[in-house]
């Protein structure tokens, strides 16, 4: 069988938290709500009603199709999605169709350009509540209404992988724009993955489109649903990869349809066979007129826009300027908090120690993922007890060895207890200045040995691991303020 290769493209949608839905003046906001009361005749699809379109969903969307590089459709229309669904309260959806708000846009992951083919604002579903033990289904039409934008990509996307850090890296621009909250796992960010492997030589790539060459033909794609987390999208990807591999190698067809993932038995389940456009009769909104984008509106996003450091920039930047790993930067600029926190923290170690800030900001950042974090969230570490000012303190008081990373781990945990007393106060209280001298250490050493005699003779027969067995007595009879560099010296002159 000739060589396969993974096809993905995906189909996102984004709720977004505006003030009121979509086409009324409903409350976005039915966290904690009881259902069924946040609705209207306009959002329960009652007759005779009539929409109006909510200018702050635009908004939103034309700064998102800003930040992802679209281009934006000045004049755009609203149109009719006619499907039945019992959580649909209109048989009918209104979208954006063949004009969407911005069209070829792109994000970059990893140096690869994701090509995006459509970005459009459309209204969310009611939400169907199942009841095992009734054996009924319920309708909670709080949500039916709610301001959506779909992204479409391209069918570009490599590998479950790629796919994954697609959705992470909208997620953070998503927050950093503040325009959604995001969370997979409370429906605010829905990913779909349409799958498909295609024989390598079978098709090239016009732009971002997918061309079958003369002679050959494509396999049918997949569309998978139900993925409420990255986790989740990686998994259902891999396994849809390998499900389709195995229908064509046994010379089987594989079957356009959408299929849901089963997150418990980790694999994908037929749900339909997969619609067309034809099937959703779309026609144009009768009651929206025609959505003009003036220049001057433009503008105003771009300038709102200039204000927003985005992740990767933002990543990069610290990357840069202060010698940050790749993947260290990239954790820390996940959420605007975190990256107000490493912003903080780095500008204060650029102002208190600008002749080494490049070296105490690497040491920093390593404390900040691998110390600090024990404390908090990432997502809380603005909330965290230790403050910029605090670890900047810290790792300059690490960097020129005033104290050893054991008492430094002290000095967080003093912090902790006690947010008002500052780096120094705590070194000076506690008595945790490193010492250096050689003599002093010296004695702990030949302190030590004595100690233990069986382990000095078994370390002089070969057993060197030992040698850290030593490096740690030592350093618990300093209480941790011996230089470990100097006490290793030391101790392996004296086991010689």
């Amino acid at each position: 069988m000739k060589d396969l290769v993974p096809i993905i493209g995906l189909e996102i949608h984004i709720e977004l938290k505006t003030q009121s839905k979509m086409f009324c003046r409903c409350d976005n906001n039915a966290a904690g709500k009881k259902p069924n009361t946040l609705v209207c005749p306009i959002c329960l699809g009652h007759p005779g009603t009539l929409p109006y379109l909510n200018k702050e969903a635009v908004h939103y969307g034309l700064l998102l199709a800003q930040a992802l590089n679209f281009q934006i459709n000045q004049l755009s229309f609203f149109a009719r999605k006619n499907y039945f669904y019992p959580d649909l309260p209109k048989g009918y959806q209104i979208t954006q169709a063949d004009t969407p708000l911005g069209s070829q846009g792109y994000l970059t992951i990893d140096d690869h350009e994701i090509a995006i083919e459509r970005l459009h604002l459309e209204e969310d579903t009611g939400k169907l509540i199942h009841d095992s033990q009734s054996n009924c289904s319920l309708v909670d039409y709080n949500r039916a209404g709610t301001p959506l934008i779909e992204l479409v990509t391209s069918p570009v996307i490599t590998s479950a992988t790629e796919a994954r850090r697609f959705c992470q890296e909208l997620q953070k621009i998503l927050r950093y724009l503040n325009i959604s909250n995001a969370n997979m796992e409370q429906g605010e960010m829905r990913s779909e993955a349409n799958i498909s492997l295609q024989e390598k030589d079978s098709f090239d790539f016009v732009g971002p489109y997918l061309k079958v060459k003369p002679g050959h033909h494509l396999n049918n794609k997949v569309e998978v649903k139900n993925l409420n987390s990255f986790k989740a999208l990686e998994r259902a990807i891999n396994y849809e990869i390998e499900r389709q591999g195995q229908v064509l190698a046994s010379g089987g067809a594989v079957v356009a349809e959408t299929r849901g993932w089963n997150e418990t038995k980790g694999i994908t389940v037929s749900q339909r066979y997969k619609e067309t456009v034809a099937d959703y009769r779309y026609f144009g909104e009768p009651d929206l007129p025609p959505l003009y984008i003036d220049n001057t509106w433009l503008l105003e996003i771009k300038q709102e826009l200039d204000k927003i450091e985005l992740p990767a920039v933002k990543a990069k930047r610290w990357q840069k300027d202060y010698g940050w790993p790749a993947d260290q930067a990239d954790l820390l600029s996940t959420y605007p908090s975190s990256a107000m926190y490493s912003d903080e923290l780095l500008t204060t170690i650029r102002q208190i120690a600008p002749g080494n800030y490049k070296e105490i900001a690497r040491l920093a950042g390593n404390w900040l993922t691998s110390e600090v974090l024990k404390y908090c969230s990432l997502k809380d570490l603005l909330l965290n007890p230790i403050t910029p000012r605090h670890l900047a303190d810290l790792s300059i008081a690490l960097a020129n060895k005033t104290i050893t990373s054991t008492n430094g781990q002290v000095v967080l945990q003093t912090i902790v207890k006690n947010t008002k007393v500052s780096v120094e106060e705590i070194i000076k209280q506690l008595d945790l200045q490193q010492v250096e001298s050689s003599d002093q250490i010296s004695k702990l050493v030949q302190k030590v040995i004595d100690q233990y005699p069986d382990q000095a003779a078994a370390y002089r027969a070969g057993k060197l691991a030992l040698l850290q067995f030593f490096i740690g007595q030592v350093m618990h009879q300093s209480n941790g303020k011996a230089n470990p560099k100097v006490v290793r010296e030391i101790l392996e002159k004296k086991l010689q």
